[in-house]
């Protein structure tokens, strides 16, 4: 079978930074400051999204209200890379691949369910009037609003984008496998272009509690990434973002003559089981060779800051000799809008030709300007993942 080379012809970028690929070059060429929100969900600090122009590219009220804001921003950075790529007129031809978690609790509900069964005593009772406060309170179209393949039918409906169309959830996991399937599916001839990506709202008090119950949470004020280890708890600090791709076979790019940001060589993602110290880094010296068999020149993390998988990538990363940048110390830890965020990321700084500054009192190494850049995904709890691009020959 002979393989396509796959490229990058748009991005779609949207983070606490701003949105765009001027305004993330900018701010990170330029050793900008985190962007955080520390009163609104405190004692836990999350960086929040900007404030988006939602008209340009979702025109109808009546679409934007009833999606949820998970929903608009996806549907939103998605636009973006249409319109980055020039793709508005390939839209019928473009396959859908896109990540995304569950929907937004019923808030007000889960505060009147605690509330009144924190104190009972008869479990009987307890139960049946759990029942009734769900039969009575939930709305029926909640569970609509909360099924995560609403981003891609969401996307379809106001892009025109009607190629097919598949939706992953599985937090980090998911978002690896959208960007590794996308890939795969150019690469041996099931298409031309694809559009690929996810989005995650951190700003969401169902969100922050739900990574609060399994520690991996940064309690406090903000703290560089890399120093949160040493205060024996580490932990996430959340971020609002969406990264979406359109991704073509070079061929089909070249002949639209399309501006080529960068080539995605490949993907590759496994699960391991993690069962003992040390596995999931071995998973990813596994997954190097066949990923980026010619090396690499640098490097952009995916580390979040949860403790375990910290110190996971971090002994993966001592293994590879060239600079690393922790995006995550800036835009927080974006779950399954994070891989594909970062690989936009990398495609920004191949296309420029150039690479950031440091992020993180961790990063090291300088790169003036890397023709090879190495993705790297560690899911806090599960899942390994790593993406190679390289710059492509202008056009």
């Amino acid at each position: 079978m002979i393989r396509r080379q796959v490229v990058i012809t748009g991005t779609g970028l949207v983070s606490a930074l701003g949105e765009g690929p001027d305004a993330h070059w900018n701010a990170l060429s330029a050793g900008t400051a985190p962007v955080v929100d520390e009163a609104s969900y405190a004692p836990w600090t999350v960086h929040p999204l900007p404030a988006l122009s939602l008209d340009t590219q979702i025109p109808k009220k009546g679409d934007q209200r009833q999606m949820e804001p998970w929903q608009r921003l996806g549907t939103y950075a998605a636009g973006l890379a249409i319109d980055d790529a020039g793709a508005r007129d390939l839209v019928a031809d473009m396959h859908l691949i896109v990540a995304a978690g569950g929907g937004e609790r019923d808030v007000p509900l889960d505060e009147q369910v605690n509330a009144e069964l924190a104190n009972a005593n008869d479990p009987a009772q307890a139960g049946a009037r759990l029942n009734e406060l769900l039969a009575t309170g939930l709305r029926p179209t909640l569970f609509l609003a909360q099924l995560s393949n609403l981003l891609a039918g969401n996307i379809s409906i106001v892009h025109g984008v009607t190629g097919s169309s598949r939706t992953f959830m599985g937090e980090e996991s998911a978002a690896a496998d959208a960007v590794r399937i996308a890939h795969a599916r150019l690469a041996e001839g099931r298409g031309e272009i694809a559009l690929v990506g996810g989005a995650f709202t951190a700003q969401r008090w169902d969100l922050v509690l739900l990574y609060r119950g399994g520690d991996g949470m940064w309690e406090g004020p903000h703290k560089p990434l890399s120093e949160r280890p040493a205060s024996g708890q580490g932990g996430m600090i959340l971020g609002g973002m969406a990264g979406f791709l359109v991704l073509e076979t070079e061929e089909h790019a070249r002949a639209r003559g399309a501006r080529i940001l960068a080539r995605l060589d490949s993907v590759a993602s496994d699960a391991s089981r993690r069962a003992a110290p040390g596995e999931a880094a071995e998973a990813a010296r596994a997954l190097l060779p066949r990923v980026a068999p010619e090396g690499v020149e640098a490097v952009i993390s995916g580390a979040s800051g949860a403790p375990d998988a910290w110190a996971e990538e971090e002994a993966f990363l001592r293994g590879l000799d060239a600079p690393v940048r922790r995006p995550a110390n800036l835009i927080g830890h974006g779950v399954e809008g994070a891989f594909p965020a970062h690989v936009a990321l990398a495609a920004l700084a191949l296309s420029r030709g150039g690479f950031y500054g440091r992020m993180d009192p961790a990063d090291s190494g300088d790169a003036a300007a890397p023709s090879r850049i190495l993705v790297t995904g560690f899911g806090q709890w599960r899942g390994e993942a790593l993406a190679a691009l390289s710059r492509a020959e202008k056009n």
